[in-house]
């Protein structure tokens, strides 16, 4: 009898959710934080640590996010699945951190204005600006990507996967240039 119950509830087919409204409500605030935060000028006079190294831990999150990005890829091309989604979890929590201190920083401090001048002043603005306009746009695109496999269309999944991962590598990347760029500047 028991065995008999357990096979009806395999056979049933997957119930497919809609994650559309929550990933709607999480672009929107997050997107809409960052925006907030960018016309804020920091709180004053705020001396419980040191808020400048809070630009070192985003380069370093978003360099973990990359590595586990590309680990996530390799996994897939290899057809294995198992390990693909443990790096794409990874990377959400280290996306995650990122944010978190990256809120923090730009909460706590005002923004740090780039130096330089010339060609890298050229270089570092469209890489800024580039990774700014990609970061919003890769926000419901990784939720996305995660809702379809969750639900398991796989090959929706493929087909917005084969942009979302691109994306997602060069803004993980460019946060890192962007830090390496401005970082004497702080």
């Amino acid at each position: 009898m028991k065995g008999q119950h357990n096979q009806g509830v395999l056979n049933q087919p997957h119930r497919k959710r809609n994650y559309k409204p929550a990933i709607i409500i999480i672009t929107i605030l997050i997107n809409g934080l960052v925006a907030l935060l960018a016309g804020l000028p920091g709180v004053e006079n705020f001396n419980a640590f040191d808020v400048k190294i809070l630009p070192l831990m985003n380069a370093i999150f978003n360099s973990f996010t990359f590595i586990f990005l590309l680990a996530a890829l390799i996994a897939i091309m290899k057809k294995n699945v198992v390990v693909h989604r443990r790096f794409i979890y990874t990377a959400f929590i280290t996306t995650t951190l990122f944010l978190v201190t990256y809120v923090a920083h730009h909460f706590l401090s005002a923004s740090t204005p780039y130096g330089g001048s010339g060609i890298m002043a050229g270089v570092y603005y469209f890489i800024l600006i580039t990774h700014i306009i990609l970061a919003a746009v890769i926000v419901p695109l990784a939720l996305t990507s995660v809702a379809r496999a969750w639900n398991m269309e796989d090959e929706r999944h493929r087909k917005i996967a084969r942009w979302t991962m691109p994306l997602w590598l060069y803004v993980s990347l460019t946060g890192v240039l962007v830090y390496i760029m401005i970082s004497p500047y702080y």
